[in-house]
């Protein structure tokens, strides 16, 4: 494909995301429709689509509303000059407009960080001088970490394997499980290392959260939001315990038994009735449902599509959580609550709230990591049961 067609087929999946598709599915429903394209286009596509994802609003105010405009605003953004490259010639898009010729006017501060009018009173309480440079930082491409399984592999020993499949990786001080890849990270599931386990895709600042666990050997651990499965295995790794998995969706936990398996380690699935039946807990991990503010630029669409509403919404939830998984919890044992939000309403607040709801329990530590830092945005509040 020619850079040109990569615009337009970018603005065909553009134009479906904004139409209420989802940006995987979009992507996904072309790739099958363009067998032509190969394994580079197909990735310069991705890029193109998520990168106006991540700057939606900057763009659109450099280029215009829907994917076309978001396209046009993108290489203005980046210095380069649309005119070549909107020829309507072959496969390229159509010339540009008299309108479209046009210079724009100065982006606003919020439109230059691609910040939500509504979110950004908040943004700016919660993150207070760092608000801007973290607006900043959400902008750009999140980097690819891998969690070295330490209980089968050092991080050396990795990092070699690694390098002899063209997967360049280097320590990263966030968590000493952490390698971020420099290089090769599409190698990364056809290696021989990852389909024997010893290493797996998370986030540095998910990896640093499950350090910062009191796990002990022989504990009782439930992960009680597991999702996929990632602090999970994590967990797994850091000691021998017996370790069991909730999901509120247990969909979103069918590839955890084989992943386990890979790994080398056992978690039982439990559904909310067995939750109960297995309880108390030494330590009960809840990663609650939230905003994803803190993982905005892996998962854009997330940014744009949160409301007031539905904020109020998952703050709901996440009390509701909180105080069901607090009597799962034996005596004396710890309550870990973490989100990837960057929104104290989300973070600090919940936890005040739970302390006032509960009295006896206390705090015994709590972290907040922002995409500064490294990783991605995580907020972990470690809470002791009287």
């Amino acid at each position: 494909m020619t850079p040109s067609a990569r615009l337009s087929a970018a603005i065909e999946i553009l134009d479906r995301v904004l139409a209420g598709a989802s940006a995987e599915q979009a992507l996904t429903n072309w790739g099958r429709a363009s067998r032509f394209a190969g394994s580079g286009d197909r990735a310069a596509v991705r890029d193109l689509v998520f990168e106006a994802l991540r700057c939606r609003r900057s763009f659109a105010a450099m280029g215009g509303p829907g994917g076309r405009g978001l396209i046009l605003g993108g290489l203005r953004a980046a210095g380069t000059d649309p005119v070549g490259l909107f020829t309507g010639e072959g496969h390229a898009p159509a010339p540009l407009t008299e309108e479209e010729l046009e210079p724009h006017p100065p982006l606003s501060e919020l439109e230059a960080l691609d910040c939500p009018d509504w979110l950004a009173p908040q943004l700016r309480d919660s993150l207070g001088e760092r608000f801007a440079p973290v607006m900043q930082a959400l902008r750009h491409r999140a980097p690819v970490f891998l969690r070295v399984n330490t209980a089968r592999c050092s991080l050396e020993e990795a990092r070699q394997r690694l390098a002899v499949e063209a997967i360049i990786a280097e320590p990263h001080p966030l968590a000493a499980t952490a390698l971020q890849v420099t290089a090769g990270a599409r190698k990364i599931h056809a290696s021989r290392i990852y389909a024997e386990g010893l290493v797996e895709l998370q986030d540095a600042a998910s990896q640093a959260v499950v350090e910062a666990l009191p796990l002990v050997a022989g504990q009782r651990v439930l992960d009680y939001c597991a999702g996929g499965g990632g602090k999970t295995l994590a967990m797994a790794a850091r000691a021998r315990l017996a370790l069991f998995a909730h999901d509120a969706d247990p969909g979103r936990m069918r590839d955890l038994p084989v992943r386990a398996e890979r790994a080398g380690e056992r978690v039982a699935l439990l559904d909310g009735a067995a939750v109960s039946r297995q309880a108390p807990f030494d330590l009960v991990l809840a990663d609650a449902p939230c905003s994803g503010s803190g993982s905005w630029r892996r998962a854009p669409e997330a940014k744009w599509a949160l409301t007031e509403a539905r904020l109020q919404a998952l703050c709901a939830l996440q009390a509701d959580i909180l105080d069901r998984v607090a009597l799962l919890v034996a005596p004396g044992g710890h309550l870990a609550y973490a989100t990837c939000s960057l929104l104290s309403v989300e973070n600090e607040a919940q936890v005040e709230a739970f302390l006032v709801r509960h009295p006896g329990w206390q705090r015994r530590d709590q972290r907040v990591l922002t995409p500064l830092d490294g990783g991605d945005g995580f907020f972990l509040s470690l809470l002791a049961a009287p």
